[in-house]
């Protein structure tokens, strides 16, 4: 691991959404790129912050140019008995496990809108726009990313920006909206994606992600498909992958 850069931790609203934000402490300029990472149902809204020293350590040509954002899910889970937890929309956890124990109810699973979806990315693309707003950090070079379930929001997110974003992560997602997001993936044109997927994920089955990666592919683009013997996590090759990603894609000299 390379020495990690400094960085100093702040709170920050954009849009309607409270965020975690790391940004370079010592720096010729403002930041000139961004990735946005979101967390995962049940985790608290900065279950991901830890992430940000790690990728700014891997990337250090990068590290003083690029703002870390970590929103916080709207939906609040203390009435459920966990204190802390966020959520980007309420799930079914009882219909959600008998769905992924039958491959019929998988696909019909996958063919669906969740309830709260539609609503969170709206949420997500006036993030984007509130940040381009308040840093002049363009969607074009803005990463998106985040786990499980703030991977399947932050993929809506990108399929749907009017401009691409600089590039997608999928730590452990799957395939949602299934119509709805193969013709978005068609109209998406060129886009990088990173994508990581446990074999042994007890969540989220394999044959999700495969599903998601498959109806990208087929679209057209880009993506970095990474199996992985583990459960619903994400392992540290693929913080390296991204970590490679964010180098390809802030590789712009200043001004860019």
């Amino acid at each position: 691991m390379e020495t990690r850069p400094k960085l100093r931790m702040i709170q920050e609203r954009y849009g309607e959404l409270d965020c975690t934000v790391l940004a370079p402490l010592s720096t010729a300029g403002p930041p000139r790129f961004c990735t946005i990472l979101c967390h995962g149902f049940g985790a608290p809204g900065n279950d991901l912050v830890a992430l940000g020293p790690d990728l700014a350590a891997m990337c250090p040509e990068q590290a003083g140019d690029v703002l870390f954002i970590f929103p916080q899910g709207p939906l609040d889970l203390g009435n459920m008995g966990m204190p802390g937890a966020r959520a980007w929309w309420m799930i079914d956890i009882e219909r959600f496990q008998r769905s992924i124990e039958r491959p019929d109810k998988m696909a019909r699973f996958m063919r669906e809108v969740p309830a709260g979806m539609p609503e969170s990315s709206h949420l997500m693309r006036e993030l984007v726009a509130d940040v381009k707003r308040q840093t002049g950090i363009p969607v074009g070079r803005t990463l998106l990313g985040g786990f499980s379930q703030g991977s399947m929001v932050t993929t809506d997110v990108a399929l749907r920006l009017p401009e691409p974003p600089a590039a997608l992560c999928v730590f452990s997602g799957t395939l949602l909206a299934q119509e709805e997001w193969r013709a978005l993936a068609h109209k998406r044109g060129p886009l990088r994606v990173l994508q990581s997927h446990g074999y042994f994920d007890p969540l989220l089955p394999f044959a999700g992600a495969e599903a998601l990666r498959n109806l990208l592919t087929e679209a057209g683009l880009d993506v970095d498909f990474l199996p992985f013997d583990g459960p619903h996590t994400i392992p540290f090759e693929a913080l390296e992958r991204l970590a490679l990603l964010m180098r390809r894609v802030f590789s712009g000299p200043p001004g860019t």
